[in-house]
């Protein structure tokens, strides 16, 4: 029975009624597209899409059956971590707006959690430099698939080696269009906008190219390519973001069989690994925050701008990577695979 005389309301019309106002405010599409997630999993766990019919009692009967259900997409129980982030946060969030907008009389999920204990860390949440060197060298020495896509094979080429000198999110970098790149005096910079798809902080920033990405040609890259995205093909409607999240799994099956531990994240170690790395060359904490995209910690560092020049004497300090060591590291990979490469011939290819 519907409950107080409440009109009747699809979980997922809530949704969509939720999503519009959401989505008017800020909200990102990847906040979408994880509460539609949810949605679906409760309507197929309740066998009905009636708002007004949910209870307290189904709302931990569904976490219960999360937590002991493991997902058809990757044959694994989600942690608890998850099903409290993820789905009881949206659940709340759903359920809260419904209640202020007047279309329901309570929150089901309101006072239901989950205490998750702090995971142990087992590691370095970056790449150690064995594991850096074995992607940049698999990076370096990579050739398409017969079948390949050819932005897909530029990204296995390119992307590693961008985030190693920016600490930018793979999804910045895999969303990255010709016209982002740009020369300003002697500096190559490429710039990170949400224009070209979607940025956490929803703000554009420019980041300097360090001489390496130069020297292996990445401009050049750049500049043979077409108008449009350099390493994915947009959807319809010239929609980004779902080949993003394509692309985005593709280059985790890209760099895990390369770094099989499951303590560090194939698409974060990057951010990480940049953090260190600036550390050691002392750079000012609030340049090197300004190029990964980190929004201040305090009122005080938002005053004034981190120009070009300082984030162009950062990247300066950063170490380039032994080349040499890299094209060993492929030659004893190659030869363990019998993989014939373009490296043996002369020159990095760009």
């Amino acid at each position: 029975m519907q409950r107080g005389g409440a009109k009747p309301l699809s979980l997922t019309g809530l949704f969509e009624a939720w999503w519009q106002e959401a989505k008017a405010a800020g909200r990102k599409p990847s906040t979408h597209e994880s509460y539609e997630k949810t949605v679906r999993y409760l309507v197929a766990f309740l066998k009905h899409d009636d708002a007004t019919r949910v209870t307290a009692e189904d709302i931990v009967a569904f976490k219960d059956h999360r937590l002991a259900t493991p997902s058809k997409s990757t044959g694994r129980v989600p942690s608890a971590k998850t099903v409290k982030d993820s789905d009881l946060a949206a659940l709340k969030t759903l359920f809260g707006w419904a209640v202020i907008n007047r279309k329901l009389p309570e929150n089901p999920a309101s006072k239901l959690t989950i205490k998750v204990s702090k995971k142990q860390r087992l590691r370095a949440k970056g790449f150690v430099e064995a594991e850096v060197h074995a992607i940049l060298s698999a990076a370096l020495q990579y050739t398409p698939g017969e079948r390949e896509d050819a932005r897909t094979a530029a990204a296995k080429r390119w992307l590693p080696w961008l985030c190693a000198f920016s600490g930018a999110r793979v999804g910045e970098i895999g969303q990255l269009r010709r016209q982002d790149l740009r020369r300003e005096d002697d500096l190559w910079v490429i710039r990170i906008t949400p224009e070209a798809g979607t940025v956490k902080t929803d703000e554009a920033r420019d980041v300097v190219l360090h001489q390496q990405l130069v020297e292996l040609g990445f401009p050049a890259f750049v500049a043979a390519s077409v108008e449009g995205p350099l390493f994915l093909t947009p959807g319809k409607g010239g929609d980004v973001l779902g080949p993003l999240a394509g692309l985005l799994n593709r280059m985790r099956e890209f760099v895990r069989p390369i770094v099989p531990d499951p303590n560090v994240q194939p698409n974060h170690g990057w951010r990480h690994l940049f953090t260190t790395i600036c550390e050691e060359a002392e750079i000012n904490p609030r340049v090197y925050n300004a190029i990964m995209g980190h929004a201040g910690r305090t009122v005080a560092e938002s005053y004034g701008d981190v120009t070009l020049k300082a984030k162009a004497t950062a990247i300066r300090k950063l170490p380039s990577f032994d080349i040499d060591k890299l094209r060993t590291i492929a030659s004893g990979r190659r030869e363990m695979h019998g993989i014939a490469s373009p490296l043996d011939a002369a020159g990095p290819p760009s």
